[in-house]
């Protein structure tokens, strides 16, 4: 099995890959798009010159290898994947021979923790009008993050199902530290995922929004409420 899980950044994704990459039976990719997306848009990322030095910039190679045979003799593959890495002109066949799984979070709590890593975020920089073409394209099982936090056990159980994958209680948890699939942005990105060994309690209420990010959070809940709809409960 080869799934593919599409999210916007600060979406519980890294934890998510944590603790389907915890399963004896499951290879996984951290963001095999990011260094192409990155040398197209010439964007100015957090780490940029690491990522494209030392990372395939080349989509349609990317590709072939998400095409290919599942990694390290496993049974499964999971990768995780950016909606917003997807260029225009990148290959996106290979993801129909996958299982397309959505996750998403609340805009304004991803707003909340975009901004303590990168500064002024755009519409284009948070992908939730990216993931809702994607899963025009390639619909799936959505999940809410909000709702792994609150019962892990149950949703993740829930989404094994779903996708047809016995659930594994290895998924619950993960030895702390950083993990032989991280990306090289890792060492930007993931300082709290690192000192983790499972998934975080509930969510609190929703943080208050800068007063400069309230538009954005306003232009991006639509494209959430459009996949909150289709979440598992």
């Amino acid at each position: 099995m080869k799934i593919a899980m599409w999210s916007g950044p600060r979406n519980l994704s890294t934890a998510l890959m944590y603790s389907f990459g915890n399963r004896a039976d499951m290879a996984a990719w951290d963001e095999p798009f990011y260094p192409a997306y990155l040398s197209e848009t010439g964007i100015d990322h957090p780490m940029r010159d690491a990522i494209v030095a030392t990372g395939e910039t080349d989509p349609h190679k990317v590709a072939a290898r998400c095409a290919g045979p599942v990694p390290g003799s496993k049974s499964h593959w999971y990768m995780k994947h950016m909606s917003f890495h997807m260029c225009e002109g990148f290959p996106l066949e290979w993801a129909s021979d996958c299982i397309n799984i959505h996750l998403i979070r609340h805009p304004a709590r991803v707003v909340a923790s975009y901004v303590q890593k990168r500064e002024n975020p755009t519409l284009q920089d948070i992908g939730f009008a990216q993931q809702a073409v994607l899963y025009d394209r390639f619909p799936g099982p959505v999940i809410d993050s909000a709702d792994i936090r609150e019962n892990p056990e149950r949703m993740l159980t829930a989404l094994c199902a779903t996708i047809g994958l016995p659930f594994d209680r290895a998924m619950l948890s993960w030895p702390q530290g950083p993990k032989s699939f991280d990306g090289i942005w890792a060492a930007h990105w993931y300082n709290a995922v690192h000192r983790s060994t499972g998934f975080a309690g509930p969510e609190t209420a929703l943080p208050t929004a800068p007063k400069d990010t309230a538009d954005l959070i306003d232009r991006a809940m639509p494209y959430y409420e459009k996949l909150k709809a289709n979440a598992l409960t």
